[in-house]
């Protein structure tokens, strides 16, 4: 059916809509005999032969699954406790092949045995990846992951597990409070989906300019306006970068800066930005743990050129707080809160652990507590549990660290720390 439909179009030139599709099944005289349910349950199939993902529809189309993974034949899903193999499977892997081609080439992009792999964004955002024989040595591969639409409340990261319920009324004041931050953690872990709803918190009278590689982030914000990247064309020409639109988010007059993941030279752009007056910016960055943050921000910004000593004055002028989620068995989880500070005679970047998951309070916390009231918020109790061995933190946010985190950072000539 689905080649018949498809032949039908292409010497008609009818464009394949859900109508269209309609029509030329019932004219078939083959479901004649057919009833209105089955009909349209026909359609939809050849629909999503012609124009969609095909048999994997209906798991991209289950509000559980977060991936879908085909390994040849083999179809394998992820709805959140790890990846399960499916009974769903492809006769052949030409026909992985050439679904993977037509969703390739529906969104630009050349995938073939010139080009094997193929990186995209289906128009309903879902992320598409590709690789061909015979740089697949078993494939063709197709992985593709989902985004939904509805954004979560923090009452529903908390009723999930994701966020513990005495850490809530934290991450509303560090919101509140216009605290710069960033989301770290692994692929997979929930990095997205917690900071879109932090950004559902900010108030409705700021403006938040969002730039992203792809319209992942969907915050539930009545003034949000969304930048995306374009990659180049088949001529390569044409690409827009994150670099080129940060500057023009900062032209866009921003209450909130958001880059949806640093993951190259616009991070120097990015903390260029947060060290000028734009308070209360927020990203999100791969980092398996809160120590690695410096690292990883140190990597990136030499990309950009910034000087290691530069980027380390940058970073602690321009960030307060890291938030590292993780995934685990049954679930992602806030795992740690930690605040960026100066360390040791060069003030090198280091993140001390404000809280952890499995701790409480950690020697970060006074810190944390004093840039909340210093902007005038309540401060939450999580912070000020008696009892726990904190050490001192001078108003400047300097601080001793012990020898074990100092060792982490290489010598440097002495930097002058930027004003705030």
């Amino acid at each position: 059916m689905t080649e018949k439909v498809r032949h039908r179009f292409a010497v008609e030139g009818v464009n394949p809509t859900a109508a269209a599709v309609v029509t030329a099944v019932k004219e078939d005289s083959s479901v004649s005999l057919l009833g209105d349910t089955a009909v349209r349950r026909l359609a939809d199939r050849v629909r999503h032969d012609l124009v969609g993902a095909g048999p994997l529809a209906s798991l991209l189309a289950d509000a559980e699954v977060t991936d879908v993974l085909v390994n040849g034949t083999e179809v394998w899903v992820d709805r959140g406790a790890g990846l399960l193999r499916t009974s769903l499977s492809f006769g052949h892997p030409d026909e992985v092949r050439r679904l993977a081609q037509r969703l390739a080439a529906s969104c630009g992009r050349r995938l073939d045995d010139g080009r094997p792999y193929a990186d995209a964004y289906l128009p309903d955002g879902t992320r598409l990846h590709a690789v061909l024989p015979p740089v697949a040595t078993s494939g063709p591969y197709l992985s593709l992951r989902t985004f939904r639409q509805r954004p979560f409340t923090l009452a529903d990261l908390v009723r999930c597990g994701t966020v513990p319920p005495q850490i809530g009324p934290l991450l509303a004041a560090v919101v509140e409070a216009r605290l710069a931050y960033l989301v770290v953690g692994g692929t997979g872990s929930g990095k997205t989906t917690l900071l879109g709803t932090l950004l559902g918190m900010v108030p409705a009278t700021e403006r938040i300019v969002l730039v992203e590689d792809a319209a992942e982030l969907r915050p539930a914000h009545p003034h949000l306006v969304a930048l995306q990247t374009r990659t180049s064309n088949v001529e390569g020409a044409g690409a827009v970068s994150l670099t080129d639109l940060l500057r023009q988010a900062l032209r866009m007059r921003p209450d909130r800066l958001v880059v949806g993941e640093c993951r190259g030279a616009e991070v120097v752009d990015l903390l260029g930005a947060l060290n000028t007056g734009h308070e209360g910016g927020a990203g999100t960055l791969h980092a398996n743990t809160l120590a690695d943050v410096p690292a990883r921000l140190e990597a990136l910004g030499l990309l950009g050129g910034l000087p290691r000593a530069a980027l380390h004055a940058q970073v602690v002028a321009a960030l307060q707080v890291i938030l590292q989620v993780r995934r685990q068995a049954g679930g992602r989880v806030l795992d740690s809160i930690g605040v960026l500070l100066p360390t040791g005679e060069h003030h090198l970047a280091t993140v001390v652990p404000a809280w952890q998951r499995d701790r409480g309070p950690g020697p970060g916390a006074p810190t944390l507590g004093r840039l909340l009231a210093d902007r005038g918020m309540h401060v939450p109790p999580v912070l000020a549990v008696r009892g726990v061995n904190v050490l001192p933190v001078a108003a400047d946010r300097s601080m001793h660290v012990p020898p074990a985190a100092a060792d982490r950072s290489m010598h440097v000539s002495p930097v002058p720390r930027l004003p705030r």
